[in-house]
Parts: C-alpha cells; structure tokens; sequence
C-alpha cells in the first residue's frame, strides 16, 4: 500500500506531496489568469488566511490552491519529505 506523504502550506494547512505538480510564484500574467480562471470554475483554494499570496501550488486534479509562504519554502518542505529527510 502505498504511503500518503502530506506537506504543510502554512498555517496547518497540508496538501497531498504526490498530488502536487508545480509550485510558482504568483506574480506572471499567466498564473494570474489560472487563478482566476479556478476562482470561476470552483477549482480555487485559498489558504493564505487573508495575507498576501506568494505560492500557487498546482494539483493534479485541476485545483488551484494559494499559500501565504514562499514558493521556495514549500519546495523544500516537499523535497526534504520526498527525500526522506523530513519522516
């Protein structure tokens, strides 16, 4: 069976590591659009707690999800977790 790896977005929020596949900065016309083109499809999760969004976490499902923590720091969690580090 295999393990569910689960990574912390901030906040106490977790998303699943295996569902994730990318992890980017919200700062691009392009990414701006997919965020709202979810927020009208009902793809969108917003877990910044009302602070100011700078990841955007995409799943393989289509949804959309925002954290109030850097790209960066999420990527590390994800890879510490991934690598083994973080269990």
């Amino acid at each position: 069976m295999t393990e569910i790896k689960l990574i912390n977005i901030g906040f106490g929020n977790i998303v699943s590591a295996h569902r994730v596949i990318a992890i980017v900065s919200p700062e691009s016309a392009p990414i701006k659009r997919i965020i709202t083109d979810a927020r009208e499809s009902d793809k969108l999760i917003d877990a910044t707690y009302g602070r100011r969004t700078r990841a955007v976490i995409v799943m393989d499902s289509g949804h959309i999800v925002l954290s109030a923590i850097q790209p960066e720091t999420v990527a590390n969690r994800f890879l510490f977790h991934k690598d083994g580090i973080n269990e």
